[in-house]
């Protein structure tokens, strides 16, 4: 699975000298962003304003001590937390989300997603695209989908990923012009900034200028044989690249720093809560799908569950999506953006000796608000230890559908890969709308 889409990038072999130069005209900006600008000319579409943030709980957060606790369940498996009430009569959570209970007639709760693996990197790879890795097809992120189904707006790119999801977010086989504007670093720390989006500090624009200049130059004689129109999209989009560099709508929506320090506080100095700040931030300027996890596997509680998860894990991802929650609301944000929270399998129902919990697949929760779901409510079941589905399961590809439905995407559309063979949106799952919408 290591091809050039899996990872969303082109190999340095497939660039010959001509193209070396060309990218060397904005290169040494540390402009990553090319391969967006391929998505966004001729695509600026102001129709759609739906827009997605997905946080990912990478590792697979215990159903158990989140969304789903069995406090009637036998001692090894109902595990030491306990639940208390949230906002909405009857729905129950985990005593260390105290933020989040308050927020719970904002969003709903899917008890009976179900996935097919309890492997890490599959299982990423599976809830980012809605499909399990093929060696034959390497299947685009969700928003990458997004990206080119909505498009860009108010000069932004359409798909940002704040996440070390590498291996999963790219394009595949719709190509790098789809591919993420990668937000590298931790946007919690004091020294965080946007590299891409910064002129380095031993150059000038005149000198980038002579640079395009150059390579203009040098491309002339191909140019007059271009019947394809090539040359004149390249330029476009290395035109645009200098517009957002110069851009202060860019910049601004980028700049976590203007938020006020109380504001910034309340989501929690943390990379999960300065990123969903940051989240927030991006689609109220125009982004349309943001991705937003802490870090590689942080929720892989194999051992010591129960202290990782009170003493950061839960406090942390409490005080994030909790003021997210309230913040978008207050903004009328969740309007127009769904928000999605889930891991890419859950944790097993017994506890195991080393007070931990391994991976399972069979059924976990996912947390759904905005874009039209009808906060306060539980949707599907688990059993009674929390290990299969009983009510109302839900596939990943379902939850996929769901996903694309919310966003005005037909999830029943079909794409063709470059070998001609067709992939439906959400593979053939179906969307969950009543009573969620």
């Amino acid at each position: 699975m290591r091809g050039r889409g899996y990872y969303g990038a082109t190999p340095a072999s497939t660039w010959g000298r001509r193209e070396f130069l060309r990218v060397g005209t904005l290169g040494p900006i540390g402009l990553s962003l090319g391969d967006y600008l391929k998505l966004s000319a001729g695509q600026e579409r102001p129709a759609a304003t739906k827009s997605c943030i997905m946080i990912v709980l990478d590792g697979g957060a215990p159903q158990h001590e989140t969304f789903d606790m069995k406090p009637d369940a036998p001692s090894d498996v109902a595990g030491s937390f306990r639940p208390i009430p949230t906002n909405v009569s009857g729905i129950q959570i985990c005593e260390h989300l105290p933020l989040t209970a308050r927020q719970a007639d904002k969003y709903a709760i899917l008890r009976s997603v179900y996935g097919d693996t309890a492997i890490h990197f599959t299982g990423v790879y599976y809830l980012m695209t809605g499909f399990m890795p093929l060696q034959s097809v390497d299947f685009p992120s969700r928003g990458s989908v997004v990206a080119k189904e909505l498009g860009a707006r108010t000069g932004l790119p359409p798909y940002v990923l704040n996440a070390t999801l590498d291996h999963a977010a790219g394009p595949g086989f719709l190509g790098s012009g789809y591919s993420p504007f990668w937000v590298r670093g931790d946007p919690s720390s004091p020294s965080f900034r946007i590299e891409d989006l910064e002129v380095p500090v031993d150059m000038d624009w005149s000198q980038i200028s002579d640079r395009r200049w150059l390579v203009k130059q040098l491309d002339a004689k191909f140019r007059e044989r271009d019947t394809r129109g090539l040359f004149a999209d390249r330029e476009r989009f290395f035109q645009e690249a200098e517009d957002i560099i110069r851009s202060p709508t860019v910049k601004s929506a980028f700049d976590i720093g203007a938020e006020p320090e109380p504001l910034r506080n309340q989501y929690g100095r943390t990379p999960i809560g300065q990123g969903c700040l940051l989240a927030r931030r991006l689609v109220e300027s125009g982004v349309r799908f943001v991705t937003v996890n802490a870090a590689r596997a942080i929720w892989d509680t194999h051992a010591d569950n129960f202290n990782r998860c009170k003493d950061v894990l839960l406090p942390e991802f409490d005080a994030a999506f909790a003021t997210l929650m309230e913040d978008m609301h207050q903004r009328g944000l969740l309007e127009s953006t769904l928000v999605v929270v889930s891991g890419e399998f859950g944790r097993t129902p017994k506890v195991n000796p080393n007070a931990g919990r391994d991976h399972w697949p069979s059924v976990f929760s996912v947390v759904l608000a905005g874009a039209g779901i009808q906060g306060g409510q539980t949707y599907g079941a688990s059993d009674a230890v929390g290990g299969e589905p009983k009510d109302n399961p839900v596939s990943m590809e379902d939850l996929s559908a769901t996903i694309y439905d919310r966003l005005g995407i037909d999830p029943d559309k079909e794409y063709y890969t470059a070998s001609n063979r067709p992939v439906r949106l959400a593979n053939r799952g179906n969307p969950v709308r009543a009573p969620l919408i």
